[in-house]
């Protein structure tokens, strides 16, 4: 579980009016909280606060506390509306979850050890397919994220979805099984090296231009 905490109050005036009020004036967001067996509930939630908990990856994957009217949600971030070109969050959608829900999510890959891996060591660089995987476990097994030790990856070796190691509890929502949807998560290649072919200019061939020059003729006109 996430150590992030947000602070929320009801929110009594509905409508889009009202929301862009608490936007402008208040410097607040409009969020609505769901899920359990409650009733879904309109709050707001202080902007900067917001978006100080946004800087925090583990808010978009792990369940975190939220306090609304001195009461405790365990929550998740469910979907998150932002201004198009302003640095303005417009609206949170929250859901409440339990210990033993299972939930279906985005979690992110942390890749480490890759400047110290055999591939690397050995010239080659690192492409990375994924930075994320879908998973479906318990909300009390949900993980922040998902290490990927790439120490022994050597040159051109892949790993694929198979090669995760999953937390207790946790499995990918894609069938690996098969092979078929095993996907390529991150490789290891020697670098391309951009072949510049030299052109070999042959030699021009002189082409001397000849001038004619047409000699003057001398006209001598004589006195009859």
């Amino acid at each position: 579980m996430s150590t992030i905490v947000l602070e929320a109050e009801t929110r009594k005036d509905m409508g889009k009016g009202a929301s862009r009020r608490l936007r402008r004036l208040e410097n607040k967001v409009p969020a609505v909280l769901y899920g359990g067996d409650k009733k879904p509930q309109s709050i707001h939630l202080l902007h900067n606060k917001v978006i100080k908990a946004l800087e925090s990856e583990s808010i978009y994957s792990s369940v975190f506390d939220l306090h609304v009217d001195g009461k405790v949600e365990h929550v998740i971030l469910k979907d998150l509306q932002r201004h198009p070109y302003k640095p303005v969050i417009m609206h949170m959608d929250l859901q409440r979850v339990g210990a033993k829900d299972v939930l279906v999510i985005h979690i992110p890959l942390h890749f480490i050890n890759e400047q110290t891996s055999k591939g690397v060591k050995a010239g080659g660089i690192i492409s990375h397919t994924m930075n994320q995987v879908e998973v479906r476990c318990q909300a009390k097994n949900l993980p922040e994220f998902i290490e990927v030790d790439m120490a022994e990856v050597e040159m051109n070796d892949v790993l694929h979805l198979s090669d995760l190691k999953l937390p207790k509890g946790a499995q990918l929502t894609i069938d690996v099984k098969d092979g078929s949807h095993d996907l390529p998560v991150v490789s290891i290649h020697a670098p391309k090296v951009a072949v510049v072919e030299e052109e070999v200019a042959a030699p021009a061939a002189s082409e001397e231009t000849e001038t004619e020059v047409a000699p003057e003729e001398n006209e001598e006109k004589g006195a009859e």
